[in-house]
């Protein structure tokens, strides 16, 4: 187990004891004493409703109209009951229903009957969970709902008569109400940022909510420019948050325009610096790269959002704030993750994969994360943080971070506490190709080694040259009887067809498209072993992983390559060129 030291201790305590006192403030907020303060009199008045960039499937509307609602992987059959007394078959089951953000189905149907369907399972909510109800008014899930509700304000709203425009309206001011005075006890990260956006777009479409305006928005200025990195990175290094972010930020963008507003210039200098990253963490074939958090690409979504990008231009390189970097060359790209884990109070869904890489060929992905599945996160969340599931080097099967296993519920999650402080990182771009060259003291703590890791990518893309090696901490020698087994692991993306070579130090990669790689070591045995690829857009999916297995103290360095053989052509019959088969 890796020590902890007294500052992160201290961290620690702090961080407990602040959403100690934030629990409680959320449970007295709660309590039916007190809920009389959300409620309100007067009806705010909807004068304008944002834009919803979410794709949406108008054959969902029919399934959802005959009481069948497949969400998350699961699948609930009302039988003329109400889905919100129906017993959930999973949290993330609970928050799609909850969230509504589902209307937009209903919208994209587009017809009378999804309209009075729309409004009856709203009215269903505010009769059964709009006084309370722990899961439903959770701030997360209470945040996507009025996001929603407000987007698909003019849908629903449409032939509706007074008495449900006013429970509407009225139902709606209580949840901003109290989203507002709760604000505070939201968590770190995305889920506060959320909730400042939905603050921003009721202020902005209720007119019974302008007087906030101001304010809300210094708040979310605020948020902006502690959350989103210099370089455009989100400090939970997760790159599907900037995603998330975008497609909310861009409508309320448009929301100020509307109501001739000059948008804050935190906001447009949060979008331009967050547009290039999502061209960063990009393959060839549209899908980000698994690093922190991030499982299967919403390549729809996505699409949508870069059609936002003026610029449109190649992507950096270098992202030192958020701790990554990329190289490009012919028809490869290499990403590899170079930084420091995220801050305590936002690492809930921070990885253990320093120095981890991912590696792509013109369409298709070689060497992966294994990352983590649309549904059914939680099944895999801890499987998928630690150290094996990504493509570096793990030590004495130990994970490069802690996390903290304990609390979970009033934490949100499982943070980590302690991993890498001290990670270097040199880059050298010359004309015959790019290296990288970097260093993490992860393992330092309990065994005292600092792993580096070198890989150069070669200017045509078509060879990867790498070398993994380890040295004392100190800089003399290993601790005395500590134990010093290393793994060197690469993820294969699920299409790539692995073999072994018989003298067990390599092995023939065929692609989908028959474009062969050959992967290598200077004389150690390579293994392959089952893996599994979890961000797959159809669920998790089996594959393989090559694994080099080897001593700290024996063989403090190994070398490693992948090369990519070029087809050769041998005759030519009735005007076609073939190519030779390969021993595989």
């Amino acid at each position: 187990m890796m020590r902890v030291s007294i500052a992160e201790r201290t961290r620690l305590s702090v961080f407990i004891a602040r959403r100690a006192v934030r629990a409680v403030i959320a449970g007295l907020n709660a309590h039916p004493l007190l809920r009389w303060r959300f409620a309100s009199t007067t009806t705010d008045r909807l004068v304008i409703a944002p834009q919803d960039l979410r794709t949406a499937d108008a054959t969902r509307a029919a399934e959802i109209y005959a009481g069948r609602y497949a969400f998350a992987g699961k699948v609930v059959i009302c039988d003329r009951r109400s889905p919100f007394e129906m017993t959930p078959p999973s949290d993330e089951w609970a928050v799609t229903l909850l969230n509504f953000s589902w209307l937009r189905h209903l919208r994209a149907a587009d017809s009378a009957i999804t309209r009075a369907n729309a409004r009856s399972l709203i009215d269903e909510w505010i009769n059964v969970q709009g006084g309370w109800n722990a899961t439903g008014w959770r701030l997360d899930i209470l945040s996507r709902r009025v996001i929603c509700w407000l987007s698909q304000a003019p849908f629903v709203l449409q032939e509706a008569d007074a008495r449900f425009y006013r429970r509407f309206i009225r139902s709606l001011s209580r949840q901003v109400r109290y989203l507002r005075k709760s604000l505070k006890e939201t968590r770190a990260g995305l889920p506060r940022l959320q909730a400042l956006i939905a603050l921003n777009y009721a202020t902005l479409c209720l007119q019974g909510q302008s007087g906030h305006l101001r304010g809300d928005t210094r708040r979310l200025v605020d948020e902006l420019q502690r959350q989103i990195l210099p370089d455009g990175g989100h400090i939970s290094r997760n790159p599907g948050v900037l995603v998330e972010l975008l497609v909310d930020l861009l409508p309320l963008r448009q929301l100020f325009s509307a109501r001739h507003l000059q948008p804050p210039a935190a906001i447009n200098n949060a979008i331009d610096r967050m547009m290039p990253m999502l061209r960063f963490f990009r393959h060839a074939d549209g899908n980000f790269a698994q690093f922190n958090g991030m499982g299967a690409t919403p390549v729809d979504l996505l699409a949508t959002v870069l059609a936002y990008d003026d610029a449109r231009g190649t992507p950096v390189s270098n992202a030192p704030h958020s701790g990554y970097q990329r190289i490009d060359a012919g028809n490869a790209a290499l990403l590899m993750d170079t930084g420091r884990p995220p801050p305590l109070p936002v690492s809930q869904e921070g990885h253990a994969g320093c120095l981890s890489f991912e590696l792509s060929w013109k369409q298709h992905r070689l060497v992966v994360n294994c990352g983590l599945p649309a549904v059914n996160k939680e099944n895999w969340r801890q499987v998928a943080r630690a150290t094996p599931a990504h493509s570096t080097v793990i030590f004495n099967d130990t994970s490069s971070c802690r996390f903290f296993d304990s609390m979970r519920r009033l934490l949100g999650g499982i943070p980590i506490i302690s991993g890498p402080h001290d990670v270097q990182i040199a880059r050298d771009d010359d004309a015959g190709g790019v290296t990288l060259r970097a260093s993490h003291d992860g393992y330092a703590p309990d065994f005292g080694v600092i792993h580096t890791r070198l890989v150069r990518l070669s200017a045509d893309g078509g060879a990867l040259d790498g070398e993994d090696s380890f040295r004392p901490a100190d800089g003399h020698t290993f601790p005395a009887k500590a134990a010093d087994e290393y793994a060197i692991r690469f993820h294969l993306h699920p299409a790539v067809k692995a073999n072994r070579l018989s003298d067990g130090r390599g092995v023939i990669l065929l692609l989908p498209d028959k474009d062969v790689w050959s992967f290598a070591t200077m004389g150690e045995q390579v293994q392959i072993e089952e893996s599994v690829y979890l961000a797959g857009q159809d669920g998790p999916r089996r594959t393989v992983q090559i694994v080099i297995y080897g001593d700290a103290r024996e063989t403090p360095a190994v070398r490693w390559s992948l090369r990519h053989t070029p087809p050769i052509a041998t005759h030519t019959r009735a005007g076609r060129t073939e190519e030779p088969e390969l021993p595989l």
